[in-house]
């Protein structure tokens, strides 16, 4: 038995402003319902004693800790750069303000 019937397909798709044919509906109409029968056998299987799960593997976070240290004095950052003016970075203008 369908559960996603094609006027169902044709409604959301008018909704999300999709123009189907009627063969795409009846495609999708089908597709759709393949989708909801298996979430459905899956949801059979699932019991409440098996936790849910995001990952198969453990992950743990690989950052390292955020340890605040001192930053690179401003005269050696400035050397870096292609041009400088009053201890700050001089860039080209992009949007045509004065």
């Amino acid at each position: 038995m369908s559960t996603i019937s094609c006027d169902e397909v044709a409604r959301v798709a008018a909704l999300a402003r999709i123009d189907l044919t009627d063969e795409e509906v009846a495609k999708f109409a089908g597709e759709l319902d393949v989708i909801v029968e298996s979430v459905a056998r899956v949801s059979k299987v699932a019991t409440l004693d098996v936790p849910a799960t995001s990952h198969p593997l453990p992950l743990t976070n690989v950052f390292r800790d955020d340890v605040p240290e001192p930053s690179l004095p401003i005269d050696d950052v400035l050397a870096a750069a292609p041009e400088s003016q009053d201890g700050k970075f001089v860039v080209a203008q992009i949007l045509g303000e004065e």
